[in-house]
């Protein structure tokens, strides 16, 4: 998480999103050399496209399914389909999307439909396959453009995690700027526990959320007895994970 702001439900999609990436933008040039925003067809304008290459970085974003631009792609007197896994393939056009003030590099990928659902007699060739289109200015090649696209899903899980895990999906204070100072506060506690798990757990561990690490780290039974001189924390003799719950105290104390 880098930056972020609270809308309101009915807020669409890419409203405000250009301002968001300059703040991006303005957060990282000084760290990251290169930078490749990845985004899906909610943010599919020219205003996005134009922020990003004013600033020199590059983009992969999916484009809306308008019909017309499914025409441009096909009506070219040459169109070179490459084979791009189980009856895939794709191809880079330039095309110009209605409204917008120049052309821009798409890819073009269509997967062949099951037999089933394949007319048997149609005069357009693009009937008989699903197609998705993403516009881009990144110098990949074209397979590796679509696989980088693809990649996408892993940042839903981090979506999915802070929604659920985190519970930023239903803040219920009544004022509108306290629910902004939560979720700003709920995201830097998910930075923190992100570092927390690059740093100290394997690799096999890194992808259980964090539901999955308070069961392990936080639900541990135990009792606080008071001495004159300590405060002893006293744990069950078998708890569940007991061994990975050591392994890590043990780790984190080592590391201090």
């Amino acid at each position: 998480y880098i930056t972020g702001f609270m809308r309101s439900g009915n807020t669409y999609t890419s409203n405000g999103a250009a301002e968001m990436i300059k703040e991006i933008i303005a957060n990282l040039r000084d760290e990251v050399d290169n930078i490749i925003f990845r985004m899906d067809s909610g943010y599919f304008s020219e205003e996005i496209a134009e922020v990003i290459e004013e600033a020199g970085y590059q983009y992969v974003v999916k484009a809306k399914e308008y019909s017309n631009m499914l025409d441009k792609a096909y009506d070219r007197p040459v169109k070179i389909w490459e084979d791009y896994g189980y009856q895939k393939q794709a191809m880079f056009v330039f095309m110009k999307p209605d409204r917008w003030s120049k052309a821009r590099k798409f890819a073009v990928v269509r997967e062949l439909k099951p037999e089933e659902d394949r007319k048997q007699l149609s005069l357009l060739e693009s009937s008989d396959y699903t197609h998705a289109m993403y516009v881009t200015n990144a110098a990949y090649e074209l397979v590796d453009t679509v696989k980088f696209y693809e990649k996408r899903g892993n940042c839903e899980n981090y979506i999915k995690e802070t929604k659920y895990d985190m519970n930023i999906g239903s803040l219920k204070m009544k004022s509108f700027w306290a629910n902004e100072a939560f979720f700003q506060i709920m995201m830097l506690v998910y930075n923190i526990f992100l570092l927390f798990k690059m740093d100290k757990v394997s690799a096999s561990e890194y992808r259980q959320w964090i539901l999955t690490f308070r069961l392990k780290y936080v639900f541990v039974a135990g009792k606080i007895i008071k001495t004159a001189r300590q405060t002893i924390l006293k744990l069950s003799q078998g708890y569940p994970y007991k061994e990975v719950f050591q392994k890590k105290l043990l780790k984190n104390k080592t590391c201090r």
